[in-house]
């Protein structure tokens, strides 16, 4: 599994301001973090030059862009998860998820063609 996907709270809580809005203006993103995130300039900047060392993102004549996508992090997210708390075991998860749920007919179907699709 590839670290470089590995994400704390407030980085993630950052690259979603940026998946939603890229290309974004720095200093528009300044601002959205000041809104969303209640940070100061000082530290959006910090974490932006932070995950720009680590290659997660791109700030170009003063543009940020994502070179690591949202459904690679939640790719990664998901697997430590079931790794760490499952034991890589699907039906172990699904079970404890699904223990004292009720699932529409709709979202069973759904994970039917899911489990389809990845089957073959």
């Amino acid at each position: 599994m590839n670290e470089q996907y590995k994400l704390f709270d407030a980085e993630y809580k950052f690259m979603l301001i940026i998946w939603e809005n890229e290309p974004i203006n720095s200093t528009q993103l300044v601002k959205l973090c000041n809104e969303e995130l209640g940070w100061k300039k000082s530290t959006t900047y910090t974490v932006l030059k932070k995950l720009q060392n680590r290659d997660i993102l791109k700030n170009e004549k003063a543009i940020v862009t994502s070179l690591v996508k949202f459904n690679e992090v939640r790719k990664y997210e998901s697997e430590q998860l079931l790794d760490k708390a499952f034991n890589s075991s699907l039906p172990k998860f699904l079970a404890t998820f699904l223990n004292d749920k009720k699932i529409t007919d709709e979202e069973a179907e759904e994970l039917k063609r899911i489990i389809d699709e990845s089957r073959g």
